[in-house]
């Protein structure tokens, strides 16, 4: 298996390269060559194994020579350890035909402790064996932070920096970053916003000075592992619902396009995904895009959902690359012109082929709390912001689909305790092994919205 880059011009790398790599060279997204495929026999295989040994199954086609069989399950076991719930990414029931997918689970609450604990031992694992070390930058709306840093912290082969929005992530988004002792992890409070955070990182991998100076790396959904890990909670919870022998639609909420690309993965798999729905707050660019094909940033609205708050949708470019039939010239080109113009308008056939996977939907602050109260009214369940939204949006599309919905509940009600609180009147408690987080002391490093700035402390801090 060998990954290319969304815009054609970067060298086609093995994936231990493109893990360890990130963004390439060219700009782009590495993306495999050709899309694995399971059978339905394969898929039906899957009714009563542990999400670990579906993990395996589904992901060993991507991993070329990286790591052996027996490798690779040490790693997965490694870690989904610190799991609280047995099954790791369990479906719940909301009501008659519709479902939650539970990826909170996990050390920091939110879904990217699923693919950052794996990618974390991945790491560890390549780095050992090829006697290496590396400087993994990030950027975050909230939760790939934290979850980054709590893979990550205390390695003697990674030094990791995240850059967050100042003042707007939540409190304990903050504090989840911004509380771990370890000399190796590093909170880097931006004055931007998470577009302003993306676009440094972004820069930083294009400065090739600095880039190999450092051996950054980085752990953002542009890493092309991040999607892969992702991929297998479709699987588990497809199958439990009676795939591959029925079809089953997933809505989900998503700002940076990253964990519904993933279901579209599965699908491009194999597994059998009838609709996939775009849930999207008040920064609704996506939700725009579907509905007349214009890709246009219109600025940054704060909102209660602060890990949606996005415009610049990274992911996006790696649908690109198979809505334009993989021609990387095309999507060097519309991404150029989103940079120098801050808008790009599909092809009409682009178009078409978007809309023959996808729908979406857009939830306002107001119905956004009025999700959360309904379904603690009615099924006792405290949803947080982000899958508030994904709900109502699943909701909405609930006439065209007739297959199970299972909508993505991508983050616990504790990481966002004032709105839901005010939503729903209920304040969610965090679990006991995060039940003294607001006494313990922060560790935080200020910066401008500058390159020049942000590499000038990652250079004073990365360890030798």
């Amino acid at each position: 298996m060998r990954y290319i880059s969304t815009r054609g011009k970067a060298p086609a790398l093995s994936f231990e390269e493109a893990m360890l790599t990130g963004l390439a060279r060219d700009g782009g997204l590495y993306v495999p060559e050709t899309w694995p495929e399971l059978s339905r026999a394969e898929i039906a295989a899957f009714a009563g194994l542990s999400y670990q040994d579906v993990a395996l199954r589904v992901m060993m086609p991507f991993m070329g020579d990286t790591f052996t069989h027996g490798e690779f399950h040490d790693i997965i076991a490694r870690a989904y350890g610190s799991f609280a719930h047995q099954a790791i990414c369990p479906i719940s029931q909301l009501s008659h035909n519709d479902f939650l997918l539970e990826l909170f689970h996990g050390p920091t609450l939110a879904f990217k402790d699923v693919a950052m604990q794996l990618i974390g031992q991945m790491f560890e694992a390549s780095l050992k064996r090829r006697g290496e070390r590396l400087t993994i930058v990030g950027a975050t709306s909230g939760d790939t932070g934290s979850a980054a840093i709590e893979a990550f912290r205390g390695s003697q082969a990674v030094d990791v920096f995240v850059m967050y929005p100042h003042g707007r992530v939540s409190e304990v988004q903050r504090r989840q970053m911004t509380t771990p002792s370890e000399a190796n992890v590093h909170a880097l409070a931006v004055d931007g916003d998470f577009d302003d955070c993306q676009a440094r990182l972004k820069d930083m991998f294009n400065d090739f000075d600095f880039r190999d100076g450092v051996r950054l790396a980085g752990v953002n959904s542009i890493n092309w592992a991040r999607v892969m890990v992702q991929v297998v909670y479709y699987f588990t919870s497809a199958v439990a619902l009676g795939a591959p022998y029925r079809s089953v639609s997933f809505t989900v909420p998503t700002g940076n396009f990253g964990d519904i690309f993933a279901g579209y993965v599965a699908k491009r798999m194999g597994l059998p995904i009838e609709r996939l729905v775009i849930a999207t707050n008040q920064n609704d660019i996506l939700h725009r895009t579907l509905q007349n094909g214009g890709h246009t940033k219109e600025g940054v609205t704060p909102s209660i959902s602060p890990s949606m708050d996005i415009q610049v949708s990274s992911n996006f470019e790696r649908l690109l690359f198979d809505l334009y039939d993989r021609q990387g010239t095309a999507v060097a080109q519309v991404m150029d012109d989103l940079s120098a113009k801050g808008t790009f308008q599909l092809s009409q056939g682009a178009l078409s082929k978007l809309h023959d996977e996808f729908d979406s939907g857009r939830a306002s602050e107001s119905e956004t709390s009025a999700s959360i109260a309904a379904i603690v009214k009615y099924t006792g369940q405290v949803l947080c912001p982000h899958t508030a939204v994904g709900v109502k949006v699943a909701a909405d599309a609930r006439g065209a689909v007739a297959t199970p919905m299972v909508t993505l509940a991508t983050a616990h009600a504790a990481k966002f305790p004032d709105a839901v609180e005010a939503a729903c009147g209920v304040r969610p408690a965090l679990p006991p092994h995060m039940a003294d987080m607001y006494d313990r002391p922060e560790r935080i490093t200020r910066v401008a919205n500058d390159l020049a700035a942000i590499e000038a402390v990652v250079r004073e801090r990365v360890r030798t």
